[in-house]
């Protein structure tokens, strides 16, 4: 079984209770343990925690999977500029080459900065350093770019060892699955952890035990804005109503990004990938095919194949109008620099 079936194989098992969930629900009450354990070291000073000198904003989700958390962070970059902030964005740098902190800027290899990092660069023109360390990342961010005055922290929801000042958590209607941590279930932490603020992508009503329980819940869309191809020219959706298409996502919830495609009245043949797929020319080889459309997340890495053929799909994120009025008042009782 190779890692994408493998990974498709368990996501079967998280949004219910399985014989397979039961039977790893063991292994899954230990790593619930190996996770108290490391947020109490981090909570009681005995794993450091370094606060950098502007305020930090962190987003991430406590399911696995995507969620949509870079379309959120594109926009609050987005709104923070629109508010007279200057902000900067830290992330990891998923499958990235590059250990040491390192920023990201328009035009570099996904190979050596990660897919995310360049598509968060290409479309907030923020500066946005990469790096395991995400304090580290943060501090040479600020070093680079003194006028920096708030960072956004992009997935960084369980990594402790950055203060943050607020704690954005991202989840969809998909809710907490059968409430079980990792490998039985979809949670990366219990889902009793506590964050400032949930933004639901997709409806709330539409989970059935309302399971996000602390702080305020917003709802969000993410929206296609349209279809571009690898040049950045505009292909309108009339011109693929006619082809046969062929559409692949390596994301980490593709199913969301082909029931997009048919609500706009395409229809495609279906390739999923493992998240953050790192694509090779011969991965995109279909028959009977006159156009591929992916994720503009996936087509970051497929621009130096040089085919004519390729179509991505841009979206936008947008939250409930009360969430921007919720982090107006947020963000501004947040310390300065």
């Amino acid at each position: 079984m190779n890692s994408r079936s493998a990974a498709q194989f368990a996501a079967r098992h998280w949004f219910r209770v399985s014989p397979l969930s039961l039977l790893l629900a063991p292994i899954s009450w230990l790593f619930r343990l190996v996770v108290a354990v490391r947020r109490s070291l981090y909570a009681l000073g005995i794993f450091k925690v370094e606060r950098l000198s502007v305020p930090v904003i962190v987003v991430g989700n406590l399911i696995v999977g995507g969620t949509g958390k870079t379309p959120l962070v594109a926009w609050l970059a987005g709104w923070l500029k629109a508010q007279g902030y200057r902000p900067g964005i830290v992330l990891r740098g998923y499958a990235a080459s590059a250990e040491s902190p390192r920023e990201a800027k328009p035009g570099d290899s996904p190979d050596v900065i990660g897919d995310e990092a360049l598509l968060l660069a290409e479309t907030t023109r923020c500066p946005v350093w990469i790096g395991r360390d995400r304090a580290a990342a943060g501090r040479s961010l600020l070093q680079q770019h003194g006028d920096c005055n708030v960072i956004v922290s992009d997935d960084g929801l369980q990594h402790y060892g950055l203060a943050r000042d607020l704690e954005i958590a991202v989840e969809d209607s998909r809710g907490y699955g059968n409430g079980l941590l990792l490998p039985a279930g979809p949670l990366r932490e219990p889902a009793g952890r506590r964050v400032d603020a949930t933004i639901v992508n997709g409806s709330v009503s539409s989970i059935e035990h309302r399971q996000f329980r602390h702080g305020p819940i917003f709802e969000m869309r993410v929206v296609p804005v349209g279809f571009f191809s690898m040049d950045g020219a505009e292909v309108p959706v009339s011109v693929l109503r006619d082809r046969r298409l062929h559409a692949v996502a390596g994301t980490g919830n593709p199913g969301r990004f082909f029931t997009s495609l048919r609500e706009l009245g395409l229809q495609f043949v279906s390739h999923e990938y493992p998240d953050h797929h790192a694509f090779k020319p011969n991965d995109l080889n279909f028959e009977q095919c006159d156009r591929i459309l992916m994720t503009e997340k996936d087509a970051v890495k497929c621009r130096s194949f040089q085919r004519d053929d390729l179509v991505m799909l841009r979206v936008v994120a947008e939250p409930d109008p009360a969430f921007g009025e919720y982090l107006l008042k947020a963000v501004h009782g947040l310390p300065s620099a």
